[in-house]
């Protein structure tokens, strides 16, 4: 477990935010965003090669990995924008570049659309972003969350663990599996884990979906192709409603592209 610790912390409106960065404070700022139901810990070797030439932000969003993880914590997508701009002016961050996955696209999203936050360039690597979302588990447990809450811890690890496995198609190195499950065990784990499905709701990137041809920096849409998920068709969807961007499919990764295929997707963030 201590080969990613994130040292620092940050007071958020949501609550206490474990965050760190990688690199030469003087080179070029890149920030990383996780998705749902993972931590920073998925981009470990990205950040690191990134980090050669590139100062690398990393951060768990409140209510994930290292961060907080309270009853009656606010962790809604609109929650995890505000908190990000607020992250982006403690940094002093003025124009990063800014790489998201899943659930921290529609962060980065949202931040940019409707917080003013401001980027040099956007990558969104399987990103939630246009409706409908969510896998048909995810939309089950959204609505009975009290009755998964109540379940044996036994049951729960289970769950947790047949979860986040089906998010890589190669399978996940037993090691990893382990490392992306131990957040939501015990019982802070177990009501934060179905505390943040809850409260995710599809009206935080309908509220924004329809402003994507506002985006201007230049986008970069990075997709596993046998993401099941989130199917790639999402991808040609979404370059289609941001000027210029483009689309990098990648294969043989499914959702968890960083963990499947982590050189392909730092080639393309490097292109």
């Amino acid at each position: 477990m201590s080969d990613w610790q994130l040292t620092r912390t940050f007071h958020s409106s949501s609550g206490e935010v474990r965050w760190d960065s990688l690199g030469d404070p003087g080179r070029d700022p890149v920030v990383l965003l996780h998705g749902t139901p993972f931590s920073s810990y998925v981009w470990r070797a990205v950040a690191r090669a990134l980090s050669r030439r590139h100062h690398v932000f990393v951060w768990d969003m409140p209510g994930y990995g290292a961060s907080e993880k309270s009853a009656g914590q606010d962790v809604s997508l609109a929650a995890q924008g505000r908190v990000f701009t607020e992250l982006l002016a403690h940094w002093e961050l003025a124009e990063p570049r800014v790489v998201a996955h899943d659930f921290g696209g529609a962060v980065s999203l949202r931040a940019h659309l409707l917080h003013g936050a401001r980027y040099h360039s956007l990558t969104l690597v399987d990103p939630v972003a246009l409706a409908p979302w969510g896998t048909p588990f995810f939309r089950l447990v959204g609505k009975n969350s009290a009755v998964f809450d109540a379940l044996p811890a036994a049951l729960h690890r289970a769950l947790v663990r047949e979860y986040v496995s089906s998010a890589s198609s190669p399978g996940l190195h037993p090691a990893v599996h382990d490392r992306l499950v131990a957040p939501w065990l015990g019982d802070p784990g177990q009501a934060a884990f179905y505390r943040q499905i809850a409260q995710a709701d599809q009206r935080h990137t309908d509220e924004v979906q329809d402003r994507y041809g506002e985006i201007t920096i230049p986008t970069l849409v990075c997709w596993g192709e046998d993401d099941t998920w989130i199917p790639v068709d999402k991808g040609h969807e979404l370059v289609a409603r941001i000027p210029g961007a483009r689309l990098d499919v990648i294969p043989g990764a499914g959702h968890l592209v960083q963990e499947d295929a982590p050189a392909a997707l730092l080639a393309a963030l490097l292109d």
